[in-house]
Parts: structure tokens; C-alpha cells; sequence
């Protein structure tokens, strides 16, 4: 029998993965970009952006357009819970005879985490959500609102809420309160930043070319670093963080009635040790940080795969 080849198209807030596999789940040819979140960049953007990536994402595989079985595809801002006309419009034009899984970048994350596509998938990157499948099929999302209406425990909350920590702290300082201290972490901000006072803050945001979300997600970062330094200004942040999201997930829980499900963690920010992802697995009472079988870009080629045998079968 001829190989068959599955792509997966991974579009989170801060990057475009795409990936080519074997019905082993061999990679064949990947690619990288910048987002191609529409909530951020723009559908036509966005669109355009997805369709030359796919372009060259074959050209360096050496395979058409028609090699490609089926394709899984979840892109952040568009799931296929109210997207899946736009993402099936989009898909088309590069691959017209490729079965299309429309998705959603959480879907595909907790298929390749798993491996299965059931489960409990917890994810905080630039955004945050939990997303639940249960053995019946069952399928319900909390969170992934986007950074206008929520995202609590992502990096842009956390960012976001450092930079309130700032302004709060400047607009309350008064000379004749000798015992006010000025958050040690406030200036690591403002010196990664390089920005020399807390008002060229608004330079630095509404100036620059970068999506907001993005642009204020990267102080996370920072702040793990500086957690991992002992500022407990910092841990308590991700504290914070890391109640918000298990909060989320014991909830996920109940409703899916599914006490038992295995639980993966994914989005940058939970992908590796560091003092947010072992918060969370302390609240969540997990012996250790899950670690993800395959990256959410497999995940949308595994998904590709078993969608297809299963139609097929």
C-alpha cells in the first residue's frame, strides 16, 4: 500500500506551526511562523499568512498538494466551534482534494498530549483555557475567551497584571510615606523593558506594531525568571495564576463527570518546569508535571489520521 502523508497546522497566540507526517507520525517537512490568530491579525491576514505557509511547507517536502490524506487544523481565535466555515475557506484554495478536519488549537493540543481524544487539556500561553473530552464524546470548554474578556492565568494575564501592579504602585507613591517600598519586581519590568519610568509604558503598548495580547504576554517570562529568583512579588503572581487554572480544571472535572481524566498540560508557559507548571501541579495533587507525547502540531496530523480511518473504516 502507498504511504499516506497527514499535515497539522497548529496556530497558536504567538506562532504558526505547520507539520507533514507519515502514517507513523513521522515528520516529513515542518514550518514556523509568526501567529496567524485572526483575533489578533485579521482574517485576510491571516488567511493569506496560513495559505503560504501551507505553499511552503510542501515545496520543502517535495510533495503536492494531493499527497496530503487529510489535514488537522486548529488555529487560536478560530475554533471550529464558530469558525469552521472560515477555516475550511481558508484550507481549500492550497489543498482542494485534502479531507479537512476543521478544529481548534485545544483540541489538537490534547490529542497530541494524550496521544487519545479524551481527556482534560489545560493550556496557558499567551491565553489560557481548559478544554474537556470525555470517553463518550462529550466536549466542553472553559476559559479561552480571548484577552478582552478573560484569559485569567495566561501569560497576557499575568503580564497584564504586573503592569497594573506598576501603575497602581506610581499613582499611590507619596514622598511622605517613608516606608513605601517600590516592588523590586516593578523595576526588573521596567528595566527589561528598558523603559526608565512607569508612564513610557504607554509608548511601548499602544505604539507598537506587535498585537497588544502579544506584546504584554511576554513579561511573563520575566516574571517566572523572577520567581525562579525567590521575588515573591513574582510567585505570588503565579499563584494567583495557578488557582485560576485549577479551579478551571476541578470544574471541567465535575461537569464531564469525569473524575479519573488523565490531564495534560499545554501552551508555552506549561510545557516545562518552571515555578508556574509546578504550582499547578501541586493544586491539581499530580505527582509530576504531565508531559505531552507529541507537540499540538502532531496532534492536528494524529488527528487528521484517526478522523480519517475512522470515516473510512
Amino acid at each position: 500500500m502507498s504511504q499516506r502523508y497527514f499535515m497539522g497546522i497548529d496556530g497558536g497566540g504567538s506562532n504558526l506551526r505547520i507539520a507533514i507526517t507519515d502514517d507513523q507520525l513521522n515528520i516529513v517537512s515542518k514550518y514556523q511562523g509568526s501567529t496567524a490568530n485572526p483575533s489578533l491579525i485579521g482574517h485576510d491576514i491571516a488567511s493569506q499568512h496560513i495559505q503560504n505557509s501551507i505553499q511552503q511547507t510542501l515545496s520543502q517536502s517535495n510533495l503536492s498538494s494531493d499527497n496530503i490524506t487529510a489535514v488537522g487544523v486548529g488555529i487560536a481565535g478560530a475554533s471550529n466551534l464558530h469558525s469552521e466555515l472560515w477555516l475550511r475557506s481558508v484550507i481549500k484554495p492550497t489543498l482542494p482534494n485534502t479531507l479537512t478536519i476543521p478544529s481548534s488549537d485545544l483540541e489538537i493540543a490534547l490529542v497530541g498530549a494524550l496521544a487519545q481524544r479524551h481527556g482534560i487539556l489545560v493550556l496557558s500561553g499567551t491565553g489560557s483555557a481548559v478544554f474537556g473530552v470525555s470517553p463518550n464524546g462529550d466536549t466542553i470548554q472553559l476559559g479561552g475567551w480571548g484577552y478582552l474578556l478573560g484569559d485569567t492565568g495566561s501569560g497576557y494575564w499575568i503580564g497584564l497584571q504586573a503592569l497594573k501592579r506598576i501603575i497602581q504602585d506610581d499613582e499611590e507613591y507619596y514622598d511622605e510615606f517613608v516606608h513605601f517600598e517600590y516592588s523590586s519586581l516593578n523595576h526588573a519590568i521596567l528595566d527589561h523593558l528598558k523603559l526608565s519610568k512607569p508612564r513610557d509604558l504607554i509608548h511601548w503598548l499602544y505604539r507598537s506594531e506587535q498585537p497588544p495580547a502579544t506584546q504584554i504576554a511576554t513579561i511573563a517570562r520575566l516574571i517566572i525568571d523572577e520567581a525562579n529568583k525567590n521575588n515573591w512579588d513574582a510567585i505570588n503572581l503565579l499563584q494567583s495564576a495557578a488557582l485560576h487554572l485549577a479551579g478551571k480544571v476541578d470544574l471541567m472535572a465535575r461537569r464531564l463527570n469525569y473524575s479519573d481524566a488523565p490531564i495534560a498540560f499545554g501552551g508555552g508557559l506549561l510545557d516545562n518546569d518552571n515555578r508556574l507548571s509546578q504550582e499547578l501541579t501541586e493544586r491539581l495533587r499530580l505527582a509530576y508535571r504531565p508531559s505531552a507525547k507529541h507537540p499540538p502540531v502532531i496532534g492536528g496530523a494524529l488527528l487528521a489520521q484517526l478522523e480519517w480511518t475512522q470515516q473510512t473504516s
